[in-house]
């Protein structure tokens, strides 16, 4: 049997749920005595159930509510070079099987067997978000590794954001290997290019899960489109690709407004697109007063519901971008209402969306749900993985 400590479940908490492929084990569920609560944070161990019968091989973080993270359901397991090499290659491969070309979510977490780790790929560089204390700490081995196996020159790791807080780990940005691109990095998808900041963008740089919603919201492009919370142009520059006249972009930041013009301009475009710098409630509610509407409208909000707690305040402000967003569509046209947060189940979502319609005065038919892209897969067992919905509904006049 190994040597690693063991962190053992409390009487009484069933074990089912870990043995059938649920990854995570919350402190609440641990015995956390002394020797427990010592254990290193990103250290490993083997879970035992109740009745001392080893489970699997862990991960723990004592200062995370989310106590251990299951790595591997055999506990003999050793977590080394060649385990990392053998879960990358298996995420490269599948990868490489869908695209044609290096630009996707190469590491999605838990989905991909690697608790809380994310890599989006950008050609020959790759971001990765140590969300996890296991890899934090493994962070070098983990670069040592994507540049062998997937073949990258640049590793950059973008330790920032509200996963780490959760997790007790402090804010980090490093150049891993290779170096940090001097420019942002060009990246094709469904026609359209789109600048990615992997640097000083928000998270790496760019949305990856989005495309299939790109590509469906393509089939609608005609006319005028509008983007709102649109970041760097990602439906917008999309449905320009696709044949419409012409997008109004609108988001908080100006430096994504910057990246979307200069996208546009890489696709010979910059006649036919408009960026407003504004808060995006107030800027629909502007474009109401002036009277404008759009043959099709999105709206991709960033996650306002980001756990159970902030839910019910989530799921108002979903129903207001709705109300607001829904006059601003021509009659016949398109809207497209998203939301990435976990917290909000698919069900919920899509009534506050037809709520919001209601309330702004429309009325319409939902023709299309769609979800995060296959770089982006569901572990069955964890409904977090699956956090990403888009809505699409025809209106009526």
């Amino acid at each position: 049997m190994t040597s690693l400590p063991v962190i053992r479940l409390r009487p009484k908490t069933k074990p089912q749920a870990i043995r059938h492929g649920f990854p995570w084990v919350f402190a609440d569920e641990v015995v956390t005595d002394r020797r427990t609560r010592a254990l290193a944070p990103g250290s490993f161990a083997v879970l035992e159930d109740p009745e001392r019968r080893p489970m699997a091989l862990v991960t723990v973080n004592p200062e995370s509510k989310i106590i251990a993270r299951v790595m591997d359901p055999d506990p003999e397991t050793r977590i080394d070079a060649d385990w990392l090499s053998a879960r990358l290659d298996r995420a490269l491969a599948m990868r490489e099987k869908i695209y044609d070309a290096p630009f996707y979510r190469l590491i999605h977490a838990e989905a991909d067997g690697l608790p809380g780790l994310i890599v989006d790929r950008f050609g020959d560089t790759v971001v990765m978000q140590p969300n996890a204390a296991w890899s934090d700490v493994m962070a070098d081995q983990i670069a040592a590794d994507l540049v062998s196996v997937a073949g990258v020159r640049n590793v950059i790791l973008n330790g920032q954001g509200r996963a780490r807080g959760l997790e007790g780990l402090a804010e980090r940005m490093d150049v891993l290997a290779g170096e940090a691109p001097s420019s942002p990095i060009r990246v094709p998808m469904n026609g359209a290019v789109y600048m990615a900041d992997v640097m000083g963008g928000q998270k790496t740089g760019l949305f990856f899960d989005q495309r299939p919603n790109h590509a469906f919201a393509q089939k609608l492009a005609s006319g005028r489109v509008l983007d709102v919370f649109s970041h760097v142009g990602g439906f917008g520059l999309a449905m320009l690709a696709a044949g419409a006249e012409h997008a109004t972009l609108v988001d908080g930041s100006e430096p994504a407004l910057a990246l979307a013009r200069e996208g546009a301009s890489a696709m010979e475009m910059t006649d036919r697109i408009e960026t407003r710098q504004q808060d995006a409630f107030a800027a629909m509610e502007a474009l109401a007063e002036e009277g404008r509407q759009f043959d099709v409208v999105i709206c991709d909000p960033p996650a306002f519901a980001p756990s159970k707690q902030a839910l019910q305040a989530g799921l108002r402000a979903y129903e207001r971008v709705a109300k607001l967003a829904a006059p601003l569509v021509a009659a016949g046209g398109y809207l497209g209402l998203c939301s990435c947060s976990h917290a909000a189940d698919l069900t919920s979502f899509r009534n506050v969306s037809a709520r919001g319609i209601g309330r702004g005065g429309r009325r319409g038919q939902l023709i299309h749900t769609g979800q995060a892209g296959p770089d982006h897969p569901t572990l069955p067992q964890l409904a977090e993985t699956g956090y990403l919905k888009a809505l699409f509904f025809r209106l009526d006049g």
